[in-house]
């Protein structure tokens, strides 16, 4: 839900991946399998033209959101169709009405959709989220997380629309699809549920009567409850593998580590998609979402316990 103020099933003999992509539009990121089965074809067609009017924004981004918000328009929630939820959102995208209407007023809605434009029109609401999403900082990439956060104030909600997002991307729209394994999906939900708990030096968690984690503490108790023991130690946790081959993409529930050959492995985060890990980052702070890459990292490689 933006807090400020069933369609056609796509198989995959329906078309190649040319015509596929040229009839919904340009986009760099290709639908995985997982998308082109959970999507309907006219709301991808809408997310890929929508998120190309905002350079830096994916379209599996606005599609996790849409996901999110109402299972692309298919739930039968009250505020979907008509009406407006407890909050008083509207629409598939869940619009609050003085939000929909400052962001109609400061974008032009292409034609296409209703007149004048509805928060329950699809054409119309999947274009103003990208357009929102754009003004809270997804131009460029330049604050993802914080744009989502602005759509809806909670961090499960940034995590759940990143991992999801990885989920409808793929390098190949007919390839390996790259939705997490089911041990993967249960550590990261897990990890979500220790979001804005503080770092603790040793810190095993709340389960521990500790009030916190330290980086490899949280690793350990997120794979734990999908059932995947690791070691204690971040160095332990990237020695026991199995390791993500060099320039192979990441998947969510990835472990990423950072460290030299010389000083040895000194942190490790549990990646959720679109760049994005889960980590508990040093003293002082709260366990947080945040880049997996940055300027002047020691990045030294992933591996993937869920591996199967």
């Amino acid at each position: 839900m933006v807090l400020a103020a069933v369609g056609l099933i796509v198989t995959l003999a329906a078309a190649g991946t040319g015509g596929m992509l040229s009839a919904f539009g340009s986009s760099n990121t290709q639908p995985s399998k997982a998308a082109l089965i959970d999507i309907p074809s006219d709301y991808l067609g809408l997310y890929m033209e929508a998120a190309a009017t905002c350079p830096g924004l994916d379209w599996p981004i606005l599609a996790a959101v849409g996901k999110a918000e109402s299972d692309h328009g298919r739930s039968s929630l009250p505020g979907v169709r008509s009406g407006a939820n407890d909050a008083g959102a509207r629409g598939p995208m869940q619009f609050l009405p003085a939000t929909f209407k400052s962001v109609v007023a400061s974008h032009q809605m292409p034609s296409g959709g209703a007149t004048p434009p509805s928060p329950y029109d699809a054409h119309d609401a999947v274009y103003a989220a990208a357009a929102y999403l754009c003004d809270s900082g997804a131009r460029d990439d330049r604050d993802l997380t914080g744009a989502l956060y602005a759509y809806n104030h909670a961090d499960w909600y940034v995590s759940q629309v990143l991992t999801q997002a990885q989920a409808y991307s793929s390098s190949a729209a007919f390839g390996a699809d790259a939705a997490p394994a089911s041990a993967a999906l249960q550590a990261i939900n897990y990890a979500q549920g220790q979001l804005g708990l503080p770092y603790e030096w040793g810190g095993d968690g709340p389960g521990a009567r500790d009030a916190g984690f330290d980086c490899s503490g949280l690793t350990k108790a997120a794979y734990a409850a999908a059932g995947v023991p690791l070691p204690r130690t971040a160095q332990e946790q990237f020695d026991a593998g199995p390791g993500v081959p060099s320039g192979q993409s990441l998947k969510p529930g990835d472990l990423v580590f950072y460290g030299t050959a010389v000083n040895g492995i000194h942190h490790v985060g549990l990646y959720i998609g679109a760049g994005r890990m889960i980590d508990a980052p040093r003293p002082g702070t709260s366990i947080r979402i945040e880049r997996y890459r940055y300027q002047g990292d020691d990045y030294a490689g992933a591996t993937r316990p869920a591996h199967n």
